[in-house]
């Protein structure tokens, strides 16, 4: 039995793709000349004042309605105080004692079993700039403000995760949703979600919360799994040997796969919240929130669901599928256009999402379109190719964005039905090898599987396997 339990909670930052920054007309866009997308507003110049982008507040509404919150009537934005080098105006636009969602939560499926992972609020604020240490060697830092004031959403999970794995789940279902809802690209690699642990360990069974500890720098889910399970030994330890774990904030090394003290933990009353004076309070209607409920995509469960029912699929196959909504339309596509929602799935999953592993590829960028996948197996149906052939010219399709039938009589695939061609190959195959005839006859099955094999090895695959079949079982 586990002597310790850890208590977790995640506070998530989502970037939200939005045109404009969140208080001003600024492009929201990643990757341009630094401090290129800034002005007066986001430079925070005496005398400018902000205004709220309507598309952050609808963004996280449906954001809210997608996990189970309410969806506050009146909300409003607070200055958040402390002293960055990224902040110009040394305050960040957020929202403190009035959030825009509350009382929320995310279903997980850990072993089989559902876990409830509440969410406390999700509340809009702004982004800050972004420093750049010691470039070129340099014993100076430069900043640039172009992510000063980009919309962002922060989800804060109530302390029910107890696993580092149920941390990584319930950040996998989270993505999934804000990439349905196109609200956020999620791309980690580029800052546009980030996430922070908060981790306390209690004797096993007890309902106390112990000194908690924050972790930062985790710039993947795999990241946040290891650093947890790191902290977690590191307290345990601690514990064990009358040590006192202390309230902070510590960066996780990947290279060390250690925790490291970066700061003492502030607390709400050391950012001095305040009510922004320059920006009015946002009071909703239900009619306004209603209208953006019927606009919701379907969300990742309710489509997994549909297509075990709709489509006969195993929960497996549902779940690998629905994991992007890129993916999901795609196969869904290819099932309208053909008749075997299973064999459609199989070549998707096991064919395509290999090539696109391989090659680091997404879905939106195949050259391989759900008519080429269509036009292919409807090939297969008809005898016009085998199944072997069929995997060279998909991986073929994939490759050069041709058509099926184009690749198949450029290559000259074709497969091999008539009857009297492969009855005189087989002739010629048996009469080579009478000592196999004579396995066969005694008993030994496997003897078929040979001659089948000479066949297609002497046709290059183009031979139609169940004519082989019968014509081998009638000579036999």
């Amino acid at each position: 039995m586990t002597k310790y339990e850890a208590v977790i909670g995640l506070e998530v930052h989502v970037e939200l793709r939005t045109k404009t920054k969140a208080f001003c007309s600024c492009p929201n866009e990643f990757g341009s000349e630094p401090n290129s997308n800034v002005c007066p507003i986001c430079l925070s110049m005496p005398g400018t004042l902000p205004v709220l982008n309507k598309s952050l507040l609808e963004y996280g509404i449906k954001a809210g309605l997608a996990m189970n919150c309410e969806i506050a009537h009146y909300c409003k934005f607070d200055r958040k105080n402390y002293f960055y080098p990224d902040l110009p105006k040394a305050y960040q636009i957020s929202q403190n004692d009035f959030p825009l969602c509350r009382n929320g939560y995310l279903d997980i499926e850990v072993d089989g079993e559902v876990r409830r992972i509440g969410i406390n609020r999700i509340h809009m604020e702004e982004d800050a700039g972004k420093l750049l240490h010691g470039e070129g060697k340099a014993d100076y830092s430069l900043v640039d403000l172009n992510r000063g004031g980009v919309p962002l959403l922060e989800i804060v999970t109530e302390p029910d995760i107890r696993t580092p794995e149920e941390a990584r789940l319930f950040l996998e279902n989270l993505k999934q949703i804000l990439q349905y809802l196109d609200v956020s690209d999620c791309k980690m690699e580029e800052g546009s979600l980030r996430c922070d642990a908060n981790i306390s360990l209690r004797p096993a069974g007890s309902s106390v919360l112990n000194t908690k500890v924050e972790i930062k720098n985790m710039n993947s889910f795999k990241a946040v799994q290891h650093a947890l399970e790191s902290e977690i030994s590191r307290q345990q330890k601690l514990y064990e040997t009358g040590g006192e774990v202390v309230q902070e904030t510590r960066a996780w090394d990947e290279n060390t796969g250690k925790t490291s003290v970066m700061r003492a933990k502030e607390t709400a009353s050391d950012y001095r919240y305040f009510p922004d004076p320059d920006l009015v309070p946002v009071v909703l209607n239900d009619e306004m929130i209603d209208e953006i409920r019927e606009g919701l995509p379907e969300l990742p469960a309710a489509r997994k669901q549909r297509f075990i029912e709709e489509y006969g699929l195993p929960a497996y196959d549902a779940g690998v599928l629905t994991s992007s909504k890129e993916l999901a339309d795609y196969y869904e596509e290819c099932v309208r256009g053909y008749h075997d929602p299973k064999k459609v799935s199989n070549w998707v999953m096991v064919e395509l999402l290999r090539l696109l592993n391989t090659n680091s590829l997404d879905i939106k960028e195949s050259k391989l379109t759900p008519s080429h996948l269509i036009e292919m197996l409807n090939m297969m149906d008809k005898g016009t190719i085998s199944g072997k052939i069929a995997k060279t010219v998909f991986e073929e399709m994939f490759v050069s964005g041709k058509r099926a039938a184009q690749i198949v009589e450029e290559k000259g695939l074709l497969q091999i039905s008539d009857e009297d061609q492969l009855a005189a190959i087989i002739d010629e195959i048996i009469a080579a090898h009478p000592e196999v005839v004579e396995d066969y006859r005694k008993g030994k099955k496997k003897a078929l599987g040979f001659f089948v094999g000479q066949v297609m090895k002497k046709t290059r695959g183009k031979a139609n396997p169940q004519i082989v079949n019968k014509l081998l079982l009638a000579r036999l």
